[in-house]
């Protein structure tokens, strides 16, 4: 029986790095991607290799350059055929005055955050629908629903993934191809460190769960939403402790 291999974009820390931990222990063989860290990516390709003997394939590059993903995936097609499940969670943040945001830092942000999406998406989508089979997991935010004082560009670019996510959930329904998204809150993660102590316990305070999630649950929740049964699509899951 064919191994089933999931695609994780933004994979070398935080949430991608809990995630492909997560679906190796799954038996899933791995795409990895970053733009960065390519030693860090390599090295938990191989280490991930080892502990659960899956295959892992790493392809490093701007995951917001749509030339760079069509040369991926004819990567992935000589390394696996296709996909099975994608998980755009690539995405970096903006924090500050719009009026103070130059228009390469908006393009930037859109590009990584949502044309990534779009990208990953559309290359993907053959494979799957040929197979009559397929999740998409996207990531979004808390921000993308309710959005940010300071972080329009990033709020703008998740509500553009929740939009997204549910327009494309309707067009492959009929494929067996299910699409939804995880609304995250504050997840403990590297993009989160920019709280000072005095912020991160006033912020904890808010959250009726008390605390920020650890990355290892949250790849727990994306493991177990590409289980979910297919009548689950076009959902934006909020996972934040009950904080909005």
């Amino acid at each position: 029986m064919k191994r089933k291999t999931v695609l994780i974009t933004g994979a070398s820390r935080g949430i991608g790095h809990a995630a492909a931990i997560a679906f190796a222990k799954g038996g899933y063989d791995l795409v990895l991607n970053c733009i960065n860290s390519q030693k860090e990516l390599t090295d938990l390709s191989e280490s991930l290799k080892r502990r659960f003997a899956i295959r892992s394939l790493c392809c490093c590059g701007d995951i917001g350059n749509h030339m760079f993903v069509c040369q991926m995936f004819e990567q992935i097609r000589s390394f696996c055929q296709g996909i099975d499940i994608l998980i755009n969670n690539a995405g970096i943040s903006y924090i500050g005055l719009l009026s103070d945001m130059s228009f390469d830092n908006w393009e930037h942000l859109i590009h990584t955050n949502l044309s990534s999406v779009f990208s990953c998406c559309k290359c993907a989508i053959p494979y799957m629908v040929a197979q009559k089979s397929g999740k998409i997991i996207n990531i979004s935010s808390d921000w993308g629903i309710c959005g940010a004082s300071c972080e329009v560009a990033y709020s703008a670019a998740k509500g553009g993934v929740n939009a997204f996510t549910k327009a494309l959930a309707k067009e492959l329904a009929p494929s067996n191809v299910q699409v939804n998204a995880v609304a995250f809150g504050i997840i403990d993660t590297d993009m989160n460190s920019c709280f000072d102590n005095e912020e991160r316990t006033r912020l904890e305070e808010e959250i009726p769960a008390g605390y920020f999630a650890k990355p290892k649950e949250a790849a727990q929740f994306l493991y177990q939403l590409a289980s979910a049964p297919p009548y689950l699509t076009g959902q934006i899951i909020s996972f934040d402790g009950g904080w909005i």
